[in-house]
């Protein structure tokens, strides 16, 4: 479809090429002879124009390929400064449309009436409009998420501070509400962090230090760091993998999306049950799965969980300290590895998040 129709106007031009060459070829000749010949019966005149005939038919022929040559300023005009501008407004739509992908943002539904370049151009015509209406909706809502999510903590916090200044809340308890305003303002940094750190990658400036190192270890820290949480709910974290699996990526990062994915988990379990974290290997790639057995994702929701403070009602309702950014970075870190995460999830059996990392060049010979 890319250049259908560029290719229908050189082949029809192609075509009218060769039938006008082809009738010239037996039209000329015939016509010096059933008409020139038919002006006089005089033996000399005929005599001369038998002798001038092929220089005739040589202008005659000069003539086409003048008109040939001709026939191409309107075939360059037509492509130059038709064409291509079309082509490029549909190209860089096409970008539009694959950079929005990227970010995790669901483009509008692009229908195309023909199979071809207008066809095309006139589908992006429609497909921007409906994104630029998008776009103003999506920041629309994204202002109004980002200002509920800060106006929460620091109503908090402005609460509270003022009831102790004031002496609402007397001596003894104010060491328990300023651990809520201490938390309160970590749940202010870490929305502000987050949005810092996705306006990296939207700005394609993230720096990436990259290294071999043993995701196995990194898994086993990171579940570290949840054994408190673990014990609330008496969760248990199974790790299946081999003692040494090497892979070539960011550390820190891959850390950030095994601490996203793990927090999603917990959070989303019930007591007592299993978190199931597999690493396996296949060619060149590892594959990282990190796997619950809680409340499930719904249909609806799975599209649109990658979106920038989308929650769930459920989230909402369980965790009032999430900011709706978690899957948004580990969707971005994992494709600045140039790598792919995966979702499967039905909702009251379990949700499995599936990302790959590339191993080590020199993996084979270790």
């Amino acid at each position: 479809m890319k250049h259908k129709l560029l290719n229908t106007v050189f082949a029809a031009y192609l075509v009218f090429l060769l039938v006008s060459f082809i009738l010239a070829f037996v039209l000329v000749p015939r016509f010096l002879q059933h008409y020139l010949y038919q002006i006089s019966d005089d033996p000399q005149y005929l005599q001369y124009l038998h002798s001038q005939s092929i220089a005739i038919q040589n202008v005659c022929y000069l003539l086409i390929a003048v008109i040939f040559l001709l026939s191409l300023f309107p075939l360059a005009v037509f492509y130059l400064r038709l064409y291509r501008p079309m082509n490029q407004i549909s190209e860089a739509a096409a970008r539009y449309t694959e950079d929005r992908m990227a970010h995790g943002t669901r483009p509008p539904h692009t229908v195309y009436d023909r199979d071809d370049e207008l066809g095309r151009l006139n589908a992006s015509l429609k497909y921007l409009v409906e994104a630029a209406d998008n776009s103003s909706e999506y920041q629309r809502k994204f202002i109004s998420n980002i200002s509920h999510d800060f106006r929460s903590p620091l109503t908090s916090i402005k609460g509270y501070v003022e009831a102790i200044l004031d002496g609402t809340i007397p001596p003894e308890l104010q060491d328990r509400y300023l651990h809520i305003v201490l938390d309160e303002t970590n749940r202010l940094n870490k929305l502000t962090e987050g949005l810092l750190l996705l306006n990296t990658f939207d700005d394609n400036a993230i720096y990436l230090e990259m290294s071999e190192f043993n995701i196995v270890d990194v898994i086993r820290h990171t579940v570290d760091s949840f054994e408190g949480t673990c014990k609330k709910k008496n969760l248990s974290v199974i790790i299946s993998a081999q003692e040494f699996v090497p892979v070539y990526a960011d550390m820190s990062r891959i850390q950030q999306v095994l601490y996203n994915l793990l927090d999603n988990a917990i959070k989303f379990s019930p007591a007592e049950k299993e978190i199931w974290i597999t690493v396996t290997t296949r060619k060149k790639s590892v594959f990282v799965s990190v796997k619950d057995f809680g409340v499930g994702i719904s249909r609806e929701n799975l599209s649109r969980i990658w979106d920038r403070f989308y929650k769930t009602d459920s989230s909402r309702g369980k965790d009032k300290k999430g900011i709706g950014l978690g899957l948004s970075i580990v969707r971005e870190i994992i494709y600045a590895h140039g790598q792919n995460i995966n979702v499967v999830s039905t909702e009251g059996v379990g949700t499995e998040f599936i990302f790959t990392l590339d191993m080590p060049q020199n993996a084979d010979k270790k």
